[in-house]
């Protein structure tokens, strides 16, 4: 059994990325089920302050954010297209496109019946109350502008046609996936198979697109409980760090890391280690110990603790 562990929960877009990119990688991997939303008591030992799901875990290694998760697949199965900095310009563009933009504008405009009885049978009516303020909240707390109704349901609209203009082979840049394929998968999964919006008619090659991404699986996973997994951080130590090359005035001192579009909840930590892609916090935590905390550069603002 792998030593991963991907901590998430079952209506998680990112989260449901992350479980396709094991399953294209053939991996096996344990899962521990979180709340929806905080306070998540049994991951806070290790992720600190951080909000977002999924994160993943190996040892005492944290990894926030599927950016630094897809590395570490990557690394795992020796697949190097799953890191979007490997891939092309053109890639890297889409990328950057739908993983905020276009994945808010398919979440935002998905919500249906269909919908809200799937988050029902996950939850309870109170449950569902809770998850909505939680959401509201963050999103009043949030950078990215988004537009309106209207104009999100054009935006998808566009992204759609785009994609079946893409699709001239299996996948979206060519004849075997990458990372541009996994981040335009989950929010359609959202609307697809959630949501229950069809693609089929009006978008067929997209249509059969998601199918053969879902034939990949999820892998081999094996349920743990979260105190398990905090045990398996206690027990081991982080692993040695690159060398590190790049000048940055803030290494070796207390920092905060956060998301800077939304989700800002900080990390705090010393920063023991940056390069042109990643940022690591060392964090001692009473219940797990030492831990390093893995972000990736892009998306997330570094800054001085106060």
């Amino acid at each position: 059994m792998s030593e991963l562990i991907l901590h998430h929960y079952t209506l998680s877009p990112f989260s449901e990325k992350a479980r396709a990119m094991l399953g294209y990688a053939g991996l096996e991997w344990q899962s521990v089920t979180v709340p929806e939303m905080p306070p998540r008591p049994k991951l806070a030992p290790l992720a600190g302050g951080y909000r977002k799901i999924p994160v993943a875990q190996i040892g005492a290694d944290i990894f926030c954010d599927t950016r630094t998760l897809s590395r570490e697949i990557a690394r795992l199965a020796n697949k190097p297209e799953l890191v979007v900095e490997n891939c092309s310009q053109e890639v890297q563009n889409f990328v950057s496109e739908v993983d905020l933009s276009i994945f808010l504008a398919s979440i935002v405009t998905a919500g249906n019946l269909t919908l809200l009885r799937r988050v029902l049978k996950e939850s309870s009516l109170l449950g569902l109350g809770r998850l909505l303020v939680d959401r509201i909240r963050m999103g009043s707390k949030s950078k990215v502008k988004t537009g309106s109704p209207k104009t999100m349901r054009r935006q998808v609209a566009a992204h759609l046609n785009h994609m079946e203009t893409l699709l001239t082979g299996d996948f979206l840049f060519g004849d075997t996936p990458n990372a541009g394929d996994f981040s335009a998968y989950h929010s359609l999964w959202f609307r697809r198979d959630l949501a229950g919006r069809p693609l089929a008619s009006s978008h067929p090659k997209v249509d059969a697109w998601m199918n053969r991404m879902q034939a990949f699986g999820q892998g081999l996973r094996k349920d743990i409980s979260a105190d398990k997994a905090l045990d398996i951080a206690r027990q081991a130590e982080p692993r040695a760090l690159p060398v590190q090359v790049e000048q940055a005035p803030l290494l070796g001192q207390s920092v905060r890391v956060a998301p800077c579009d939304y989700g800002r909840d900080p990390v705090l930590g010393e920063l023991c280690y940056c390069d042109a892609n990643t940022l690591v916090l060392r964090r001692n935590d009473p219940v797990v110990g030492q831990v390093h905390v893995h972000f990736p550069r892009e998306g997330y603002v570094l800054s001085k603790a106060h």
